[in-house]
């Protein structure tokens, strides 16, 4: 009797432990899948207030809208709160984006985003002029050799940067702390862009990629 009451005892501090761990594991799970859940839910919820907001515009705003403009504007404005490296690739740009990733071209060795109005320094890429004259990701190109690029499309300014390896471009920058503009004046190189990441020190022990 005493051996079968031990068993029994043993037998129920084990199902006690096996209760206790269960228990913080459900309601992990359970947290897990609430949150998972309210985050889909917001998700869908803004993306109707956007869509109510979009097509009242479009359908009864005093002027003649264009829809494309605003959704790019959207699109820049939910990219521009988060950092300068993510960066929207419209289709009409993808071509021109592959080659620049993968092929071969005369130019500044660079990867441009929208800034605003203006066209800015997403990457320039290491051993190249872009970064071999001091550009940065986050310069601002306030005008390609005089020529403003104020409202130009980034096709544009990619087409303004190109050209025949060893010709010059100046550029005039405009850089987040300093109330200058900024002047450069690069070669152009014939650039072959390899599989490597920007990187660069904020300070003494931070740095980014």
């Amino acid at each position: 009797m005493l051996k079968n009451d031990m068993k029994t005892k043993n037998g129920r501090k084990s199902a006690k432990r096996i209760l206790y761990f269960a228990v913080p594991l459900i309601l992990i799970i359970a947290f897990g899948f609430t949150y998972s859940r309210d985050k889909e839910f917001d998700i869908i919820k803004n993306l109707d207030i956007f869509y109510s907001l979009f097509r009242e515009l479009n359908l009864f705003y005093v002027d003649e809208t264009n829809p494309k403009h605003l959704i790019e504007s959207g699109i820049e404005g939910m990219l521009e709160s988060l950092d300068p490296y993510t960066t929207y690739i419209p289709e009409e740009e993808q071509k021109n984006f592959a080659f620049m990733t993968t092929g071969e071209y005369g130019g500044i060795g660079a990867l441009i985003r929208k800034g605003g109005d203006f066209p800015m320094i997403s990457e320039p890429y290491e051993g190249f002029p872009a970064q071999k004259s001091g550009l940065r990701a986050g310069d601002t190109i306030v005008s390609i050799d005089g020529v403003t690029t104020w409202s130009k499309e980034i096709g544009q300014v990619s087409e303004m940067l190109k050209g025949a390896p060893n010709t010059s471009v100046k550029l005039q920058i405009k850089r987040i702390g300093e109330n200058d503009i900024i002047e450069k004046n690069l070669v152009r190189e014939q650039i072959s862009i390899p599989n490597i990441p920007y990187y660069g020190i904020v300070k003494e022990g931070i740095g980014y990629i």
